[in-house]
């Protein structure tokens, strides 16, 4: 049928392949196709047997044209309400056929009714299933180098100084895998780049847990603090060293990612047998770095957010203070959705605002509260004078001798 198209996907993107135009249609009416990718099909090659047949199979594979989108939440969900791609043999790859009717709409095919395809082979999509890797990895790396920069104009020249003695400590590493990757580009060889990095992966790995250590840190600072000028003081503090930390993990993720690219090469080009067992070993170790560093941005949001809920009931005596902890808080909250931006994770967060003076004022809980804190003020300052007076007139009373 003409104009057929073949959807695979591993979770993270989806390759959209057959006639240029088709391809361009589909991704074009579903809104997605300015952030397309060109995926090159032909390192296929390299997981294919030798034989008449498969030879056949791989021209036919080259000889398509293919586009990789990263999915976002937004593109998944329109994946699936489309009809939805099903399971296939290689673990973590899903996998449909459209055939185009019409101009206006593609029709959803049911693979096991169709007719035969290139890409349901499974030494073909275990050769697919490692390119998308490799091009998620990429991808990610991309957008953690634009993080980067953002980050970089936000950060005052105390903490990009502090920032980049932590990164200094990993630069033999990042030079290998960036000239690695440079010379990847122009189609260096793969056993060559790999002997050029790996050794560097302990390093980073290194600097990465100091880094999540560092954060897990910040967030125990909050922890038992309910006095608003503490609370002040230790979000003031988390603000500031949270951006530090979050830029030496992009990098740590960017680098990483890269690793990753040059390692799946190795693999493709000295044991393609092998290329989807790495695939998903990789991507199971991804999944593992993200988790940890996740856990830890929503602990530490969950107490920054309990602060801002202890400064809000106490306006009234502990305005500025509130005001102080609370645009910390949403400052941080920007810096930390910004570094989950690469990962697909989409804030679900509403920023944080202090109560009105006088709308606490009118507020019961907001006077019972100021009251109590004035009452315990004032006890604190009679018990206090008591104490002197009592000195004085000991002091009055006494004999030189004393």
């Amino acid at each position: 049928m003409a104009g057929e198209i073949e959807l695979v996907s591993d979770g993270e993107g989806v390759v959209v392949a057959g006639d240029r135009s088709a391809v361009e249609r589909f991704l074009d009416r579903a809104d997605l196709l300015p952030r397309a990718q060109e995926f090159g099909l032909g390192k296929l090659r390299n997981v294919l047997k030798p034989g008449a047949d498969v030879m056949k199979t791989a021209s036919g594979i080259v000889e398509q044209s293919a586009l990789y989108l990263k999915l976002t939440p937004e593109s998944q969900k329109r994946l699936k309400d489309a009809g939805g791609l099903m399971k296939t043999k290689t673990t973590g790859i899903t996998y449909a056929m459209l055939g185009e009717p019409g101009k206006q709409s593609f029709k959803w095919l049911q693979v096991e009714d169709g007719p035969a395809t290139l890409l349901l082979n499974p030494a073909v999509l275990s050769g697919v299933g490692g390119l998308m890797s490799q091009f998620a990895q990429q991808t990610e790396a991309q957008e953690l180098k634009a993080l980067l920069v953002r980050m970089d104009q936000k950060l005052d020249d105390v903490r990009r100084a502090q920032r980049d003695a932590v990164l200094a400590r990993m630069q033999s590493a990042a030079a290998a895998i960036d000239e690695a990757m440079t010379i990847r580009g122009h189609g260096g060889d793969p056993k060559t780049l790999w002997d050029k990095v790996s050794g560097v992966s302990e390093t980073i790995l290194n600097v990465q847990d100091e880094a999540l250590f560092a954060l897990r840190a910040l967030a125990d600072k909050v922890d038992g603090k309910n006095k608003s000028g503490e609370l002040k003081k230790v979000t003031q503090e988390i603000e500031s060293e949270v951006a530090i930390q979050l830029a030496v993990l992009a990098r740590c993720f960017e680098l990483q990612d890269e690793f990753g690219v040059v390692e799946l090469d190795h693999v493709l080009a000295t044991a393609p047998e092998n290329l989807d067992g790495h695939r998903l070993g990789l991507k199971d170790a991804r999944e593992t770095r993200r988790t940890s560093v996740l856990q830890i941005t929503a602990r530490l949001m969950g107490q920054m957010d309990a602060a801002g809920g202890i400064v809000n009931e106490n306006i009234l005596i502990h305005a500025r203070a509130a005001r102080s902890v609370i645009d910390c808080l949403n400052s941080t909250a920007e810096i930390v959705d910004d570094f989950h931006t690469p990962f697909g994770i989409e804030s679900t967060r509403d920023a944080l605002s202090a109560t009105p003076w006088r709308e606490a004022f009118r507020d019961p809980q907001q006077r019972r509260t100021a009251g109590k804190e004035v009452g315990r003020k004032a006890l604190a300052v009679g018990v206090s004078a008591a104490v002197g007076v009592a000195a004085l007139v000991a002091k009055k009373g006494a004999t030189p001798s004393e």
